[in-house]
């Protein structure tokens, strides 16, 4: 377990939480009664078969989906009751979000792509300029500012994410299968850099995955099966 949390309040607070999706006439249960919590700088892996429940545990931490009961409390803020307006505002601005496809766009360059969440906050030119040569320069791309996605190896691409993602200090990073289409020594970096920078900036990380070498790296483990944690 990580000693060096910055504090002991759960950043996600999740207690009896459940998801069921409908198919036709058929209640088909996907999440039930999940009680998860993930501290500052704290990394946390989901793992399972397909079909466990790891993306709607991932969406509902998220904000992307909604449960059905429980409770889920995100920096301390309760999230089942809110507006769409709230939710899209707290999910803009505690969350962050790395996809294995990487997701970048791909007519900007590097420093466009992780620059965008700022300029869409309005954050002034200037300090946006200079979070986002900081952010680069910590995950090692200073001198690929200018250049863009196809002009990058998988494993810079998603070094790009990974700062677009932490470049506004969120509370919370939620990968995805963060490195499902890297090779091995990619992936070892990638992971490298998600544990450094979470660690070193406190951020909360959730993170679905099949590869065990990215859970041996997290402080620990909850495994899913037929939508509960075992």
């Amino acid at each position: 377990m990580n000693t060096t949390l910055r504090d002991s309040t759960p950043v996600v607070a999740m207690r009896g939480v459940s998801k069921a999706y409908r198919l036709g006439a058929v209640q088909v249960p996907a999440l039930h009664a999940a009680d998860v919590d993930v501290r500052s700088g704290e990394m946390v892996a989901l793992t399972g078969p397909s079909g466990s429940g790891k993306s709607t545990l991932l969406h509902i931490a998220g904000l992307i989906d909604t449960a059905d009961a429980g409770s889920y409390a995100l920096a301390g803020t309760a999230t089942m009751q809110l507006d769409e307006t709230r939710r899209t505002h707290l999910r803009r601005n505690a969350i962050g979000f790395v996809f294995q496809s990487f997701n970048l766009v791909p007519v900007m360059t590097v420093a466009e792509n992780v620059e965008y969440p700022l300029f869409l906050d309005g954050m002034p030119r200037r300090e946006a300029r200079d979070r986002v040569a900081a952010m680069l320069a910590r995950v090692g791309l200073a001198d690929r500012a200018k250049h863009r996605p196809d002009e990058l190896s998988g494993g810079q691409r998603q070094r790009v994410a990974i700062a677009r993602a932490l470049v506004k200090q969120p509370r919370l990073l939620i990968a995805d299968e963060p490195t499902a289409n890297l090779d091995s020594h990619t992936a070892d970096e990638v992971i490298a850099v998600i544990r450094e920078l979470c660690h070193e900036a406190g951020t909360a990380c959730l993170i679905a995955t099949h590869d065990d070498r990215l859970t041996a790296h997290c402080d620990r483990v909850l495994a899913l099966r037929d939508g509960a944690i075992q």
